[in-house]
């Protein structure tokens, strides 16, 4: 007899999932590894310090009435162990805004041998040990992110890709939930290339169909679980371009014909889009009627909330004001996305797009 697997953290897993995609918020990403968030500060002149660091994430974390919009934050190791000028822990502050801290444990991508440069996530040795302190330090979600290319002609992803990156998928899934954090499972298939709408639904399909069957094979409670997903859109280099009501319904097919509809949620990661391509696009996906969505649809955007932030601050302390309230605007248009609500134009349409963005 074939006996349910008992989660010691159950009913902590399944309210913090539900918490995270409660009506109308979403994730703040703001868990840029030391050399990213450098990427990031040398497009604004400001010099890569762990003071900076701290003062930028400070910024961020004190904006005004992000907590009507942001249920949780990602952030790095660094940044968790950080505190506010006046000495209060980053994740104390969050909590009592009724912001749940979350961590990325993820060590980066290295290739996989005999595959043409795709690549496997590192991080599992050591994560059960890294994953208990992190729920000491207050962290009480984490993300772990694949990365799968779309090469048609070269028939990537390739069963090889796909099979690796959904086990250390599900282990990293199963490992969280061990030590009470809900796993955020981020397989996301990158929008580099000349590849359709089309081709990008096939492939992440056939991405999704495995992870989720890792997923339940390495009985990870689903009910505690949250799932941050690309959107089906055309390549970068597509010419064929799609609307936002096309990406909506190609998008909650895919996961229509590939989740399980007990996932609580799906915090969609804005994969270079622009801030308004991204707000547009998941406010799309709400009003879509005729096809089922047993699962919130949100956010988890990093990119597509932080950069006209980052444009506002430009690592001056006069300019932390602006930028707040910058941020505090594209909160606002996300969680009304989120709702089916947005109604469009208070977003950058700058492209965000880091071409095989692996960090």
């Amino acid at each position: 007899m074939i006996r349910e697997v008992q989660h010691k953290h159950k009913d902590l897993l399944i309210a913090t999932a539900k918490a995270i995609t409660r009506p109308g918020h979403g994730i703040l990403a703001a868990d840029e590894s030391t050399g990213t968030i450098g990427k990031r500060f040398d497009q604004i002149s400001v010099e890569n310090t762990e003071d900076n660091r701290r003062n930028y994430r400070e910024l961020l974390f004190t904006a005004p009435g992000i907590e009507e919009h942001i249920s949780g934050v990602i952030m790095f190791d660094e940044t968790l162990r950080q505190s506010t000028a006046d000495g209060k822990a980053f994740s104390e502050v969050l909590q009592e805004r009724n912001i749940i801290p979350g961590i990325k444990v993820d060590k980066g991508v290295k290739p996989i041998t005999g595959t043409l440069d795709e690549t496997a996530t590192q991080g599992i040795d050591d994560l059960g040990a890294r994953c208990a302190e992190y729920f000491e330090l207050g962290a009480r979600f984490a993300k772990w992110r694949a990365v799968l290319k779309i090469d048609v002609a070269n028939h990537c992803p390739t069963p090889v890709a796909i099979t690796e990156n959904a086990h250390n998928l599900a282990r990293y899934a199963s490992i969280c939930q061990e030590n009470g954090l809900v796993p955020i499972v981020e397989p996301e298939v990158l929008c580099d290339g000349t590849h359709t709408i089309d081709e990008c639904a096939i492939a992440t399909e056939r991405v999704m169909a495995v992870v989720m069957k890792a997923l339940l094979d390495q009985n990870v409670l689903i009910e505690g679980m949250l799932l941050k997903p690309n959107m089906i859109t055309p390549g970068k280099e597509c010419e064929t371009r799609a609307t936002p009501q096309e990406i909506a319904w190609y998008t909650v097919r895919t996961f229509g014909r590939t989740l399980v509809p007990n996932v609580p949620g799906i915090v969609f990661l804005s994969g270079g889009q622009s801030e308004e391509e991204a707000s547009l696009n998941l406010d799309a996906m709400n009003r879509l009627d005729g096809v089922s969505k047993p699962w919130a649809l949100t956010f988890s955007y990093g990119r597509a909330l932080q950069a006209s932030v980052l444009q506002a601050w430009k690592g001056s302390a006069d300019n932390v004001d602006a930028a707040k309230a910058t941020l505090l605007e594209r909160c606002k248009a996300n969680g009304d996305a989120s709702l089916g609500k947005y109604e469009g134009g208070s977003g950058s349409t700058s492209d965000l797009h880091v071409k095989d963005y692996k960090y």
